[in-house]
């Protein structure tokens, strides 16, 4: 299968945290040239085991009070590990307990790591769930001793020897060159910088050569997202172009996903990398307004960015980066409600000759006068309704508490980020407001979910010096 042997890992822990908590339980079942071979062993926690793990692994505090703890086993795991292929199942949770448990004793876990929830998902794609009880049904796996260590990489080497039966040894090493794909890193990116980004929130930056931007992207998991663009670059022509002429990266954690949106929607527009197309800056931002004739006719008024007040303008409709993109989305609703088209100012008019529309009957009538002012004007304001600009819902600047930092927005218009006192005081005062049409929709979105909490009212602070107790 591979030139490596095989480690079927699984562990029991305390909790779920890498850094809090400890684990309780490892075991390695080894496939080899030599045959198969296990390791287990009992850890010393050396804290609390809560009652609802001691319920679920069957693990007592009695059990692992006389165990040794991590540190002095730690080299015998390593050792045991050690130029193997990991498999464990949601191999994220194993391999990242592993890797905080070996690095706090100086130990460096740089395994290959496979996910038999991912092969699962390669080979079954035809499943809706891919946990382990899911597994044990569908794969008729004999259960030793469920959530314990040695009973559940048992358990991992059944499904891996029935994937075998089923599809035969290229099927699954394809599935497995699917998943290392992502070790396939450019001749000039070192794997130790990819091993010290974060898998946290926040945005990443890939430059070419003469520190030129090449790509600007977000993830609330980094090093995934940036492994993801190379093992993707096996078979996508886009990928692969940026896997050859990547030189450089950098990237900015954020303290939630909100977080890094914002970051990386500015990013792009003043880095403007090559390859980031569809969050740029747009020139050509325009919107419809509305204004009344004198027969009492409401007629749409293109106006561009410079004239936009946008939160702030009533009957304001659209928000379209280009002229032709905002006449085309009228066309499409004059159609659709048998508007006039003359009336719209998309076509022109002789004085009381009907429009085109009217002749081939995508018109009522209302440049003839069989449809009043009043009703034109409902269909019209009713079928804009969808695309109007909504106004600004508070008196003034709003801060979006994310972690420890705080989103300072206005006027749909995003301020900056400030992770205490002075920097708040820094961004209202020196925030530049700027409006653009991505921003104004990610907040539109995410402020339809906050908590009442998660928000704060920062007109006083832009009048009066008092201080904000979030940070205290």
């Amino acid at each position: 299968m591979t030139n490596m042997p095989l480690a079927f890992v699984d562990l029991e822990t305390t909790g779920s945290h890498f850094d809090r908590d400890r684990i309780t339980e490892v075991a390695v079942l080894t496939l080899s040239p030599e045959g198969l071979m296990g390791y287990e062993r009992l850890i010393n926690p050396q804290c609390a085991i809560p009652v609802f793990i001691q319920s679920l692994t069957g693990i007592t505090p009695e059990m692992v009070m006389d165990q040794v703890p991590f540190e002095e086993e730690a080299k015998k795991l390593f050792e045991q590990l050690e130029g193997k292929l990991f498999i464990a199942h949601n191999a994220r949770f194993d391999h990242g307990f592993l890797k905080a448990a070996f690095k706090r004793v100086g130990l460096d876990f740089k395994p290959k790591v496979i996910c038999t929830v991912k092969l699962s998902r390669y080979l079954f794609p035809e499943q809706k769930r891919h946990n382990l009880d899911t597994l044990i049904d569908v794969h008729a796996l004999q259960v030793s001793q469920r959530h314990r260590a040695m009973g559940d990489a048992h358990l991992l080497y059944q499904f891996w020897s029935r994937c075998l039966e089923k599809f035969g040894a290229d099927k699954v090493n394809e599935a497995i060159a699917n998943q290392l794909g992502n070790a396939s890193l450019p001749p000039h990116i070192d794997s130790d910088l990819i091993d010290r980004i974060p898998d946290s929130p926040g945005v990443y930056m890939f430059y070419a050569d003469n520190d030129l931007p090449l790509y600007i992207g977000k993830s609330k998991h980094l090093r995934t997202r940036v492994l993801s663009h190379f093992q993707s670059a096996l078979g996508q022509r886009k990928e692969m172009k940026l896997s050859l002429q990547v030189k450089r990266i950098e990237w900015i954690q954020t303290a939630g996903e909100l977080g890094a949106l914002l970051l990386e929607s500015r990013l792009i527009k003043t880095l403007l990398p090559q390859m980031n197309i569809k969050l740029r800056r747009t020139k050509d931002l325009c919107a419809w307004t509305l204004t009344e004739d004198p027969k009492g006719f409401l007629r749409p008024q293109l106006i561009t960015s410079k004239d936009m007040k946008p939160g702030e303008q009533t009957h304001l409709y659209g928000l379209f980066s280009s002229k032709r993109a905002a006449t085309t989305a009228l066309t499409s609703i004059a159609k659709k409600s048998l508007l006039c088209e003359g009336f719209l100012g998309l076509e022109k008019l002789s004085p009381g000759a009907p429009c085109f529309g009217f002749q081939v009957k995508r018109c009522a009538g209302a440049c003839v006068g069989l449809e009043s002012p009043l009703k034109h004007n409902l269909k019209l304001t009713t079928a804009l309704t969808r695309l109007r600009v909504s106004l600004w819902p508070f008196k003034g600047p709003v801060g979006i508490k994310e972690g420890e930092e705080i989103h300072v927005v206005d006027q749909w218009c995003y301020l900056g980020t400030a992770q205490n006192e002075m920097e708040l005081e820094e961004t209202l005062t020196q925030g530049q407001k700027e409006f653009d049409m991505d921003t104004y929709q990610l907040l539109k979105k995410s402020l339809t979910r906050l908590s009442t909490d998660a928000l704060l009212h920062l007109t006083h602070l832009t009048c009066e010096n008092e201080p904000l107790d979030t940070f205290a």
